[in-house]
Formats: C-alpha cells, sequence, structure tokens
C-alpha cells in the first residue's frame, strides 16, 4: 500500500487548499497519509523544516511524496543530503531557486541536486506563477528527465487560483470512494 507524505509551502496548505482535500480523500479510501503542519509555517527556517522532513520519512517512510511551492525547495535539499527514495514526487507550483523573498530567505538559493531521489518525477507548472517561470520549471524538469505537466493560467495552483478540487490530482491517486 503507497505511504503518501503531502509537503506545504510557506504558509501552509489549510482547506479548501486541493492538498488538504487529497490528505482527506486518500484517508477516506483507506490510504495511509501524513499531512503534518511544518514548523511556523508563515515564517519557516530550513533548518526546522529540514529536520521535521527526515523525522517524518524515518517514522513515516513516504514512498510518494508530493511537494507544492516552498516544499519543492525543500525537497531539493533534503535530496541534496539524503539518499532517500521515493516511488513518485509531484513537485507543484515551485518556486525559483533564486527567489528573494525575505521571509523565505534561508531556502535560497537552492541547489539542484544531483537527484531527485524519485523512481518517477512530475513537475506541474503554471503558465503564469509569478513565483517561477514557465522555462525556469521547463530546463529543470529536463535537468532530471522528469516528466512536465503545463496548467494554463493556474497562478500558483493553490485555492487562491481555483484549485481547491482539482480533478487531475485527485485521479493521480485513483480514489475510488467519494468522500464529500
Amino acid at each position: 500500500m503507497n505511504r503518501v507524505l503531502i509537503l506545504h509551502g510557506w504558509g501552509g496548505s489549510d482547506y479548501p487548499h486541493w492538498q488538504a482535500k487529497l490528505a482527506g480523500k486518500i484517508a477516506c479510501n483507506y490510504g495511509k497519509v501524513s499531512f503534518p503542519l511544518l514548523k511556523n509555517p508563515h515564517f519557516p527556517t530550513l533548518k526546522n523544516w529540514l529536520k521535521q522532513l527526515d523525522n517524518e520519512i524515518k517514522e513515516f517512510q513516504p514512498n510518494i511524496i508530493v511537494c507544492h511551492s516552498l516544499a519543492n525547495t525543500l525537497w531539493f535539499w533534503y535530496a541534496s543530503k539524503n539518499t532517500y527514495m521515493v516511488d513518485k514526487l509531484y513537485l507543484v507550483a515551485m518556486p525559483s531557486l533564486h527567489t528573494d523573498e525575505h521571509t523565505i530567505g534561508s531556502f535560497f538559493p537552492a541547489p539542484l541536486p544531483k537527484s531527485l531521489n524519485a523512481k518517477e518525477a512530475i513537475f506541474v507548472a503554471s503558465s503564469n506563477d509569478k513565483w517561477c517561470s514557465l522555462d525556469e520549471v521547463e530546463s529543470i524538469a529536463k535537468n532530471y528527465n522528469a516528466k512536465l505537466k503545463i496548467l494554463q493560467n493556474a497562478g500558483h495552483i493553490n485555492a487562491d487560483s481555483g484549485y481547491g478540487d482539482w480533478e487531475w490530482m485527485f485521479n493521480e491517486f485513483e480514489l475510488k470512494r467519494e468522500c464529500f
């Protein structure tokens, strides 16, 4: 059975964000899911989030990881220092590796790890995400021979841009039982 770890970005991914709904749908279908609140999500530090991610990996042992926004950067840092492998990695709405937002400054500039530590990696980007250009995401995905799904005018692929319900992502997990 899959063990899905969902990692939110800066500020969290509370309901009605698609990550919160995905966690609920996986649990409702009797799946194994962990959707931890990362420490101090509005004022995060890389050190704290890496420590929490390391503990989560050791305790939960996920084989699928779903990252949104700053969690992509977190995974890049983690993968550059660790060898833990997953079967599938979703990297959704990644910020630029050179983001200069002061509040999340400890995460940047972010490394490009030698490996994403995933048998299959899928980048999902929007054609108009203010946090990262499509050219940068395409280049990074190509660097890893990863799949790339481009959404047109989806903003930062969050609840504010209409992604509370995201059927494509829900379908990726073949959730049969309708829960809510």
